[in-house]
């Protein structure tokens, strides 16, 4: 009997949430990717999003993914973020969408708000580099890597596509290392996924600085998750960021580490689906 009740109820409880989603004006979710990822990434998140009637789409940055353009061409933000800003300009003028950014991929996302925040309902920073104007992405990571100036003098993980008399291009981290890093909560077969799939992060746009606006930027509509367990991207950083840069709305997944779409699935759905019925 007991069985039978809580069946029923979780029926009713879908039924209600599918209503409700129903409602929503505005159902696509644009997810991005993180340094070294691409759109695969996001497979759980992708199927989860279906289900319950929304429309995600994951977009591979320039040089990410199965994006065939050579990482260390890849120099400027704007150049990182062109296959978000083709779709948002290919949007009818009276539909907005929901971006989601994972990682430095929080960059791309700063970015679209600063240049068509009139076609994002909300954005939100999933572990992500949210940085204030006048930053750089990658200070954000300055407490696990060092400052940018020493990374660019000695880290081994950078690549020098244009030789090595010329400035470093892009990185790279060794396999064991991003196992740690990024894949501390992770399943062993997302992580086995992840070796296989990942690529080297052009370097040029996460030195970039951000200009950011509060005619535009400003009024944009943001919210942070926060990863508790996360190697990569601390805790404390993650709350150093949302303290100077707030957001409309802080989440927080105990457990996860860098990579909630593969350590906390059900988790990281419930707080997006939570995130999208805000009015």
């Amino acid at each position: 009997m007991k069985g039978n009740f809580k069946k029923h109820f979780l029926f009713y409880c879908a039924m209600k949430l599918l209503e409700s989603l129903e409602k929503i004006k505005f159902k696509k979710i644009v997810l991005l990717h993180g340094e070294g990822f691409g759109a695969w990434c996001w497979y759980k998140t992708i199927a989860q999003l279906e289900e319950v009637g929304l429309q995600p789409t994951a977009l591979d940055l320039t040089g990410s993914g199965i994006d065939l353009t050579d990482t260390n061409t890849v120099t400027t933000l704007a150049e990182y973020s062109k296959p978000l800003i083709k779709y948002l300009e290919n949007l009818p003028v009276d539909e907005k969408v929901i971006l989601v950014g994972h990682s430095s991929g929080g960059a791309c996302l700063s970015y679209a708000l600063e240049h068509f925040p009139e076609k994002i309902s909300k954005a939100i920073f999933l572990c992500a580099t949210m940085v204030s104007n006048g930053r750089r992405p990658f200070d954000v990571f300055a407490e696990e890597l060092g400052s940018a100036e020493r990374f660019m003098k000695e880290s081994q993980f950078l690549i020098y596509g244009n030789g090595k008399d010329k400035p470093p291009t892009g990185f790279m981290f060794e396999k064991q290392l991003m196992k740690g890093l990024y894949f501390n909560q992770s399943p062993t077969k997302d992580v086995a996924l992840a070796m296989v799939s990942m690529r080297s992060t052009p370097l040029g746009p996460i030195m970039e600085e951000l200009s950011l606006t509060p005619e535009k930027y400003g009024t944009g509509r943001r919210f942070y998750i926060q990863t508790l367990e996360d190697r990569a991207l601390s805790p404390d950083v993650q709350e150093k960021l949302v303290r100077e840069n707030p957001p409309e709305g802080v989440f927080k997944i105990k457990g996860s580490d860098h990579c909630p779409f593969f350590s906390k699935p059900q988790s990281l759905h419930k707080i997006l689906i939570e995130i999208v019925q805000i009015l």
